[in-house]
Order: structure tokens, then C-alpha cells, then sequence
């Protein structure tokens, strides 16, 4: 008789630790955006900053536009939570209280200053333009459904689809307006978290009439 032959090769990864590769290419991907633009940048380039092979990229991403994506929807389930936990006649702003520079991923990350940077190319990159937008429609129905939720209404309900719209209308707007406004300013760690945290609790002030 012989032994059974045993398995041989890498153990498959973990969900955790794809999820830190995803990651990791995401941020690498980000610095040469902005360090050299997308046009010059290459899946060959990101996957070397890396440690992976370029066909490891493409294997997590269809595109090098692709792999900022990590990035733009770490928030999003945050984000639906603290929906879902709002409490009636609490101000929209206030639900979102101490996250908006610490838990608020869609904008913070590890550099901020780098993912504004990242934000104000989707106005001149199509690519990085047409993600951008496409993790906004993928995050309203999660924002619907917590609103729903919050309202004990069906989950197919008109209204709350038109109250995720208009909060992700305003959450857009005011991530936009934060890279964009601090485009030109040389704002330490300290200031750019009050600038993030004012420009947010204006678009949350200006979306609650019609969220209450």
C-alpha cells in the first residue's frame, strides 16, 4: 500500500488576505496615477510596487482603471450603518459624528492627500471617471436598503430610493468638493481633517429637509 499523497503547492489564500493584496495594488495604483499620470502607467509598473506579477493584477482587476476601486468603496458598508442606526429627529450630521475623519474611508485612506488626488483625476481620466461613478450606483441600493430598514418599510419602496439618491447626490458632491476646493492649499494632517469634516457635515445639513 502507499501512503495517500498529501497537497501539495501554496494553501489557497485567505478572503482577509486577498482583501490586503486587493489593497495594496489599489494604493499602488494610486501613486503612479498621480506621480505619473494613467496613460504612462502600466499593470507591469503597479504589479512591481507590488511584489506581484502583472498577471496577478489582472487577475483581481479587468484594468488598471479598475484597481483604485478598493478605495472608493471601503465606506460603503460604514456608510449604510450609520444610515440604519439613525435615530428619528436626530440630525443627519450628528449620526455621522466622529466617522467622518476616522471611519469615513471613501475619502480618508492612508494618505489623504493622495486620494484627493486621486478624486480630482477623475475629472480629466474617462476611465477613472466611469469607476468613480459606478461605485456611487452600487452603493445607493445598500443606502436604500438601510433607510428602509430604518423606516420599517419594504425594501422595494419608492421613497427610500429616493432618499439614498439624494444622500449619495450630497456625499458625492461633498467628497468632490473637498479634493477639489483643496487642490491648491497645503493643509496639515490636523486642518485637512476640520476642512473634510466641515465640508461633510454641510452636504449632510443640506440633504436632511428632505432625508427627515
Amino acid at each position: 500500500m502507499t501512503a495517500a499523497r498529501g497537497r501539495t503547492g501554496r494553501p489557497p489564500l485567505t478572503d482577509e488576505r486577498k482583501a490586503e493584496i486587493r489593497l495594496d495594488i489599489a494604493r499602488a495604483a494610486v501613486d503612479l496615477f498621480v506621480t505619473q499620470g494613467v496613460a504612462a502607467t502600466t499593470g507591469e509598473q503597479i504589479g512591481q510596487a507590488v511584489g506581484v506579477s502583472a498577471r496577478t493584477v489582472w487577475r483581481y482587476f479587468p484594468s488598471k482603471e479598475a484597481c483604485v476601486r478598493p478605495l472608493f468603496t471601503a465606506g460603503i458598508d460604514l456608510l449604510a450603518a450609520r444610515l440604519r442606526e439613525w435615530r428619528q429627529g436626530q440630525p443627519l450630521e450628528e449620526a455621522f459624528e466622529g466617522e467622518i475623519t476616522s471611519d469615513l474611508r471613501i475619502v480618508a485612506g492612508p494618505d489623504r492627500a493622495t486620494v484627493g488626488a486621486l478624486v480630482r483625476l477623475t475629472r480629466t481620466e474617462p476611465g477613472l471617471r466611469a469607476i468613480w461613478l459606478q461605485t456611487y450606483d452600487e452603493a445607493e441600493p445598500a443606502f436604500a436598503r438601510a433607510l428602509a430598514e430604518r423606516a420599517g418599510l419594504p425594501a422595494d419602496d419608492l421613497r427610500p430610493a429616493i432618499q439614498a439618491a439624494m444622500f449619495n447626490a450630497a456625499l458625492r458632491a461633498a467628497v468632490e468638493h473637498y479634493a477639489w476646493s483643496s487642490a491648491d492649499t497645503d493643509l496639515d494632517r490636523t486642518a485637512a481633517e476640520a476642512e473634510l469634516t466641515r465640508t461633510m457635515r454641510a452636504a449632510f445639513a443640506a440633504v436632511a429637509a428632505g432625508l427627515g
